[in-house]
């Protein structure tokens, strides 16, 4: 063994111990975020929100609060629990949504004859006033989200998003 201990440790100071390489990592599969299509519908709908925003105004019902709003635009008694699963919206949130219509008058929230535990609501004649409107802004946001699109392409798109349901 050459050289005293000394200068075997400044050897090792010198030339520190080599250390195993890792692999190299196998290449990734080829993976585009902008094809896939939960990006892609998730793009759409923030274009459709900003839209559906725009058109509604500061003062207009969000598209949770519309879309409560039109299924009870018949006029009917709907319970709060059929009315979330008609406008797919969990029992926390659509009474978020009616909580939020009935303080601005817009519906109304009655006990259930049948069942105590059971809210009904309908639209209040605030609502049902109000509805008209809505409605021809509701067609102007449709018909703005599929501007880009033709009138075939638009119908085969909401044909397409009707399957996946």
């Amino acid at each position: 063994m050459g050289g005293s201990s000394e200068e075997r440790a400044a050897e090792r100071i010198a030339k520190p111990a080599s250390r195993p390489r890792k692999p190299a990592a196998a290449p990734l599969p080829a993976y585009r975020l902008d094809e896939q299509v939960g990006f892609l519908m998730r793009r759409a709908q923030q274009r459709h929100i900003a839209i559906f925003q725009r058109i509604m105004g500061d003062d207009g019902p969000t598209p949770t609060q519309f879309a409560a709003m039109s299924k009870l635009a018949g006029g009917e008694e709907i319970s709060q629990n059929l009315l979330g699963r008609m406008t797919a919206m969990d029992p926390a949130t659509i009474k978020g949504v009616i909580a939020r219509l009935a303080e601005r008058g817009l519906v109304e929230r009655l006990p259930d004859p049948d069942d105590q535990r059971r809210v009904r609501v309908r639209l209040s004649a605030r609502g049902l006033e109000a509805m008209p409107a809505l409605i021809d802004k509701a067609k102007a946001i449709t018909a703005a989200t599929l501007a880009p699109l033709s009138r075939e392409e638009a119908e085969r798109l909401l044909a397409l998003l009707a399957r996946l349901d």
